[in-house]
Order: structure tokens, then sequence, then C-alpha cells
């Protein structure tokens, strides 16, 4: 999953060492990142989308309140509350859920191209938060990629859309609503500071849920808890500290940049890991809406 707040652009100025390890934690953070749905495909194998999904955030939770007691950071105002439950909604349900019930369905390859979209998505639902008004090229180029990854759906569903689809555009929508409203908090509160109230929010709606789709612990792999852990502890949590770390060192609209290479690494991953086909077609959409991408972010927008 990405971070919230990938997408804003900044004109902090950092210094070039400063700047040099922000690039660096960025990378790391990215690398992170992108073995998540590989991790998810695994996953869901043997466990149950709905663990998969809603059980991650529980294993992170216990983190979050670890990080949060160890800072001393401060509650949030009630206003922030809100805000914070629209992030919970987002990136620790909605995102993880859906995804989890694509991966189930989908290779992480097809996942890793229907995801490229999301940093586009993440403007989008910035945008309109903020009640900016994006230019006619920022709305042509969201079309454009939209339309790329239309295109590559149904291509891999041979003329029809999947329901997995679905279920990732469901997926993308929360993400980029979640990370738009993150991104306002991320000033006040701090990124990682952010991800751990809305884990912490979350835990008395999934423990239900999570303890219903409770595996059978003699039926799973060791793979797919390997890949439950790995979504749990890097996906859901710890992939978010050096990348805030990153963003305030290396700034944001440098260090976000790095974000066009996650869609690759994701398809690389993918190929490498679960053995998943890899062919050009594949790469060529995800260059083609990753440069759809790349151009948006450069779009002007209005306030």
């Amino acid at each position: 999953m990405k971070p919230a707040g990938t997408i804003l652009k900044t004109n902090a100025d950092t210094t070039a060492g400063g700047g040099t390890e922000g690039l660096l934690l960025g990378m790391v953070a990215v690398a992170i990142f992108s073995l998540t749905l590989p991790a998810t495909r695994v996953a869901v194998a043997d466990l149950d989308p709905v663990f998969v999904g809603l059980g991650r955030g529980l294993v992170a939770a216990l983190f979050a309140l670890g990080y949060l007691f160890a800072s001393r950071a401060p509650l949030p105002a009630r206003r922030e509350w809100r805000q914070l439950a629209f992030v919970a909604a987002g990136v620790v349900v909605g995102f993880p859920l859906f995804s989890a019930l694509a991966m189930r369905d989908l290779p992480a390859t097809h996942g890793g191209v229907m995801l490229a979209v999301l940093p586009l998505a993440t403007a989008m639902a910035g945008a309109a938060y903020a009640r900016e008004r994006p230019s006619t090229t920022f709305w042509l180029l969201s079309v454009a990629g939209a339309s790329a990854v239309a295109a590559f759906a149904l291509r891999e569903g041979g003329g029809q859309l999947q329901s997995a689809d679905f279920l990732l555009v469901a997926a993308v929508v929360c993400a980029a609503t979640g990370y738009a409203v993150g991104a306002r908090l991320t000033a006040r509160l701090g990124g990682v500071a952010v991800i751990s109230w809305a884990l912490v929010l979350t835990v008395p709606l999934l423990v239900i849920p999570v303890a219903l789709a409770w595996p059978d612990t003699a039926t799973p792999s060791v793979e797919a808890w390997i890949g439950f852990a790995y979504v749990s502890l890097a996906s859901q949590f710890l992939g978010f500290i050096p990348w805030y770390r990153g963003l305030a060192l290396g700034g944001i609209a440098r260090v976000s940049q790095l974000q066009l290479a996650q869609p690759f690494l994701t398809i690389f991953a993918s190929a490498w890991l679960l053995g998943e086909g890899l062919d050009p077609v594949t790469i060529g959409f995800a260059v083609l809406v990753v440069i759809f991408v790349a151009l948006s972010q450069r779009a002007f927008v209005q306030r």
C-alpha cells in the first residue's frame, strides 16, 4: 500500500545530505510497499481474504500503540478524530480488504498495473477535498490513465471486466480518499502518528470480523502465514516510518516521484517470487499508465 500525502507538491528546501538520505529512505519504503500485492496473493491462497485484509490492521495496531506510547504522541483534537475515521476507513479497512479479495482471483502482476493509477486518483481526491480546480490538462491525463487501465483489464478478462477488477477499483477509491485526508492531517500530527491513530481507531471494529474469519491453524501453509505477517508488519505500519522520514528529509515533490517505480517492482517481484507470467504487453501497459501519472503530477492545479 502507498502512504498518505505522496502526491502533494512542496517548495521546501533540503540540504544535499538530507536530500540523498531522504531519497534512500524513500527507495526503501517503495520497495517495502511494492511487495504488498505479492505477499497478499500468497496469504489468500490459504487464508480467508477477510482475515488477511482486516487482520493485518489488528496486528499493525499493536505496533502502532507501541509507537504512540514511546513517542508520547498527544491525543488528536475532536475534529481530527473525524478525519482519522476517513483515513482508517480508506487505508486500514477498505484498501486492505478489497485488495485481498481481488488477489484471491487475480495475479499480483495484474493488480500492479491496476494500482499504478493510484497516485493520479489520490490527486483527484485531494483536489476535491481541498476544493481545488484541476487544470484541463490534468483531467485529460486522468481520463487517459483510467482508459489505459480499463483497456488492460478488458484485455486480461477476454473483453470483459472481472468482478475482481471492480474490487481493485474500490481499493483505489478507498486508498485515494484516505490518503487525501491523511495528507492534511500529516502537517499537524506527523505521518507515522496519522497511520498509528487510524490503526488504533479501527481495533474495536475489526475484532469480531477477524475472529469470525480466524483460520484453522493446521490448514494454512507456512508461506501463507509469512505473507500475512509481511502485510501486517511491513505494509501496514513499518514501511511508513522510512517513507515519512524520507519525505521530510528529501522533500515531498522529489521523493514522491519514486512511487513511479512501484508498479514495476510489483510486477517483477510477482514474476520472481510467485512465478507469474511476465509478458511485454503487461509491462507496456504499466509504462503507459506510469507516463500518464507522471505527467498528471506536473499538471497545474488552480485553487
